[in-house]
């Protein structure tokens, strides 16, 4: 690992949570975009030494939206850059550790993604995270 590349935080709404990040705690938005694989809007905001991705619905299912129906809004995942991707993958799985996919999804920012099973994690949603647009 990497070490952590960003922190995923689920918001309802993008627009009125911006405020708080931007005026209230002082960090910069770096952009917005949508996710249409994933079903979510992300805005990417510089906290310092790691990066927030705040991540709003699409629509009214699907990952986010059942994550804040059933917990409300808050700290969703944890990602971790990672090069190398299905290997990583394949190592943590001869490891014992349950994933949520068997191949690398196309991510925020042209990364290719994977989630670690909580269940296998201590109940932390974990995110792998290649950016090196090679995937293998």
């Amino acid at each position: 690992m990497q070490g952590v590349d960003h922190i995923g935080i689920a918001v309802k709404s993008i627009e009125v949570s911006l405020d708080y990040y931007i005026h209230t705690l002082g960090l910069k938005l770096l952009a917005i975009e949508e996710v249409v694989s994933q079903g979510v809007r992300v805005a990417f905001i510089d906290a310092g030494n790691v990066k927030l991705e705040l991540l709003e619905p699409l629509g009214e299912d699907g990952p986010i939206a059942n994550f804040i129906d059933k917990r409300g809004e808050g700290v969703h995942h944890i990602a971790f850059g990672v090069t190398n991707i299905r290997s990583r993958m394949n190592e943590l799985e001869e490891k014992g550790v349950q994933l949520l996919q068997d191949e690398p999804k196309a991510g925020a920012g042209g990364a290719q993604v994977a989630f670690l099973h909580p269940k296998s994690s201590f109940g932390v949603l974990y995110e792998l995270c290649d950016k090196t647009g090679k995937g293998d």
